[in-house]
């Protein structure tokens, strides 16, 4: 049923929460209970005046009879009824009952957005607890102080005659080692706690890094008009404490200095706006490289860009080097190459633009398309080894873009992935029918 013919759904509905019976609100509008009846059942249509004087009556704009719930809403119920697989959900009467039952459609969509949220944690946190290095490195040295404590206890347990210089030097040990151990441990603690201070306490200067360009957007106006340089922006940014942060940071505001040299906002933005966001037709209008045309369109506000951008940089080994996020993608942080296919596939084709549909499983119903490259960094001689950077576009595709058996359907890690038939799988998945 279409928007604009649920308005007498609407009326009735707002009706009954005022507590007005139907002839008493037809009485005050001035028209018979009969003729109200038939408006509510939609089989009247209604506009201008009369609908002015029911809203002043129910007390809502006329907009809220009209439109009914906003457009996000009517979108998330879709969404929920496209997540729910198996369940044949009447995802064309959305509008209906986003219409008739404004409050049982927030909870709905409350319970989905709670889903997503609680989805996107189990997918950060298992990342972390598989393939974080900081974690990584303080449980290795908390297992090695306790076995050197174990070992030590051991001695002095088992060895009936031990010297009284060497008995001193293993208390010592203990005492040590238990210093060491509640250090560790305590350290541990703090670096899994998920407070303000503990985030602080985290300084991983890449995720520093990060935390500082999504602060911006993505996008700094001063080097854009060249009223600062990179330098100049570091100097005014007190939230990137660490030397290690700074130094990353440096090196990507400097490869953004160069990118808008290159690609100046002004040209650029009118080229988008004309040429849509191709990344090849932007090359060939600019005569530039496709990795900067990758990351000037990655650095676009949504003003240029509506819905957004992401991009993944990574080198050879996998790492990657700098993430923008895209609401609806998950990004890994660490080495779960699902969601990065395209990217890798690049890598193995160097100087081959790769292009393929993407769709997560599990999560919403977006899809994306995503561009990838690598490129060798520099000319090497015979005797060296290239280093290999790679970089991957990613960009919202409206419904009906493609067909859904051109997409490629990725999870978000092997973990947390409920795609069974998957030929590249490494681990068994926690979630389990019914999950």
């Amino acid at each position: 049923m279409p928007r604009d013919s649920l308005t007498g759904a609407r009326i009735r509905e707002r009706r009954s929460i005022a507590g007005l019976r139907q002839a008493d609100l037809a009485r005050q509008i001035g028209v018979s209970a009969s003729y109200l009846n038939l408006i509510e059942h939609n089989r009247r249509r209604i506009g201008g005046k009369l609908l002015n004087d029911i809203a002043r009556v129910l007390g809502v704009e006329p907009s809220m009879l009209t439109e009914g719930a906003e457009a996000a809403l009517i979108a998330t119920l879709r969404e929920a009824a496209a997540d729910a697989g198996a369940v044949a959900a009447e995802t064309d009467r959305a509008d209906e009952l986003a219409g008739r039952f404004p409050g049982w459609a927030e909870v709905l969509a409350l319970l989905h957005r709670r889903v997503a949220s609680l989805e996107r944690t189990v997918e950060t946190l298992s990342d972390r607890l598989t393939h974080d290095p900081h974690l990584a490195a303080s449980l290795h040295e908390v297992l090695s102080t306790a076995a050197a404590i174990r070992s030590t206890a051991s001695i002095l347990a088992e060895t009936d005659e031990i010297e009284p210089e060497w008995r001193t030097r293993f208390h010592k040990n203990l005492n040590n080692d238990s210093r060491r151990l509640a250090e560790s441990s305590k350290a541990l603690v703090s670096y899994l706690d998920d407070n303000d201070a503990g985030e602080m306490q985290r300084g991983v200067p890449r995720e520093e890094a990060e935390a500082f360009f999504a602060g911006h957007n993505h996008f700094f106006p001063e080097i854009e008009s060249g009223a600062q340089t990179p330098d100049d922006v570091l100097r005014e940014a007190p939230d990137l404490g660490g030397r290690a942060a700074r130094h990353i940071a440096r090196d990507i505001l400097r490869q953004y200095a160069e990118d808008v040299a290159a690609l100046p906002f002004d040209a650029f933005s009118a080229a988008v706006s004309r040429l849509g966001a191709d990344p090849g037709a932007l090359c060939i209008e600019f005569g530039a490289e496709l990795p900067a045309v990758m990351r000037r369109l990655a650095a676009m506000p949504e003003t240029v860009l509506p819905g957004g951008t992401g991009l993944v940089v990574s080198d050879a080994s996998g790492s990657i080097l700098f993430r923008k996020n895209i609401t609806g993608f998950a990004l890994p942080r660490f080495g779960a190459p699902c969601p990065l296919w395209p990217l890798f596939v690049s890598l193995s084709r160097p100087l081959v633009p790769v292009r393929r549909k993407v769709t997560q499983v599990g999560r919403s119903v977006a899809h994306f398309d995503c561009l990838a490259l690598s490129w060798p960094q520099r000319n090497t001689a015979y005797t060296e080894d290239p280093l290999y950077h790679a970089a991957m576009l990613i960009l919202p595709l409206r419904a009906g873009e493609s067909e859904a058996s051109d997409f490629l359907q990725v999870g978000s890690s092997c973990r947390l992935c409920p795609k069974v038939s998957c030929h590249a799988r490494r681990e068994p998945s926690i979630l389990r029918e019914e999950f």
